[in-house]
């Protein structure tokens, strides 16, 4: 079904467009939210991905590979416009709003917390590459087709991403573990 919708918007119909936004938003939103950590970045680069990917759906050669291809397009409107925010918040500090793309069930609040806090300390690249990963569960080859990078590329990404991770996380371990080290 989805392919026949990816072929009609080909031919200029927006309302199979229309259709495919509506099928593949809610996933492109929690996508973007889980990179960029703000639902509001988010929902801006969701809808700046949809608008490249009506007027550049014509260059799709296969349209079985639809959402390979829009979310190569997201995760580029995601880096923009994690560029343009951190461009305009120069010397702004932001302070996280709580609850703002929904609770993962099998983590505790403190859990959440933590695994927030060292999300955050990683770069927009590193936290693309994580999600597509670890979130959708894709295998390291569709991880690199979608983001639109050599599959050692993506691999050596995914490797540094998960050490920062895991170094963020022990960081704040450490920290918890002796509050009075804070004080010297």
């Amino acid at each position: 079904m989805q392919q026949a919708l990816v072929e009609q918007a080909q031919r200029g119909d927006a309302e199979a467009f229309d259709a495919l936004a509506r099928m593949t938003g809610d996933e492109c939103l929690a996508i973007a939210v889980r990179i960029l950590r703000d639902v509001h970045l988010a929902e801006d680069a969701v809808q700046a991905a949809l608008i490249t990917a009506w007027t550049e759906l014509r260059s799709l050669r296969d349209p079985a590979r639809f959402e390979p291809w829009l979310h190569r397009i997201l995760t580029n409107a995601c880096y923009a416009e994690a560029r343009r925010r951190t461009r305009w918040s120069e010397g702004l500090r932001i302070l996280p709003v709580a609850g703002t793309y929904g609770p993962d069930d099998y983590l505790t609040v403190d859990d959440r917390d933590v695994l927030e806090r060292a999300f955050r300390r990683l770069t927009v690249e590193q936290r693309a590459i994580l999600v597509f990963h670890h979130y959708l569960g894709l295998p390291t080859p569709e991880v690199a087709a979608r983001i639109g990078l050599p599959v050692g590329t993506a691999k050596s990404r995914l490797h540094h991403a998960t050490r920062a991770l895991r170094a963020s996380l022990e960081a704040d371990a450490r920290s918890v573990a002796n509050p009075l080290e804070r004080l010297a």
